[in-house]
């Protein structure tokens, strides 16, 4: 792999590596707020008006801003069925037609997700509930999320393509052979 891309593919997987070790914290915001609440409505008998809402708002970030590292890690559900019967060579192919179909799921979702996020930040959206938080840096993770998702595709299946071409390299393979 090219030293610049080698660069670029390895800063976008460590600012979701980051972004990932950033958002696990927030359950250790939501895990209390849960605790407190369920405490609040079944001991005392006395629910709070921010406690569920608070969690729900808190618990979106951490889902959608996590996986785009866990794309890296593979932790995202696969039909493993069909793929741990597949040989390599299939596996790879899979994967050469996988990340793209990401690529392309993310864009459209992004393409729609924006002008939600723009409107949402533009008006300074709130909930309307008893509460009333501020929802619009929720709705704003909705696009920054799927953008970095779609970063984190273009990079494993950079990866992918390189993988193969180097190992072809040092066997005396043509790049692509196995395509």
């Amino acid at each position: 792999m090219p030293n610049l891309l080698l660069t670029a593919t390895s800063a976008i997987t460590r600012l979701n590596q980051w972004i990932f070790m950033v958002t696990v914290w927030l359950m250790a915001v939501v895990v209390p707020v849960m605790l407190y609440e369920v405490i609040a409505r079944y001991v005392f008998n006395s629910p709070t008006v921010w406690g569920m809402e608070l969690a729900v708002l808190l618990f979106g970030p951490y889902f959608l801003l996590g996986g785009p590292y866990l794309l890296h890690l593979k932790g995202h559900v696969a039909l493993d069925l069909v793929r741990q019967r597949l040989n390599g060579v299939w596996k790879r192919r899979m994967d050469l037609v996988n990340y793209p179909m990401i690529v392309l799921f993310c864009a459209i979702l992004l393409y729609f997700s924006i002008p939600s996020a723009w409107s949402a930040w533009n008006y300074k959206e709130t909930s309307f509930s008893a509460w009333n938080p501020p929802i619009w840096p929720v709705k704003l993770t909705v696009p920054l999320a799927l953008l970095l998702m779609m970063l984190q595709a273009m990079v494993e299946w950079v990866r992918v393509l390189f993988e193969h071409s180097e190992a072809g390299a040092d066997n005396g393979v043509a790049e692509g052979a196995a395509l």
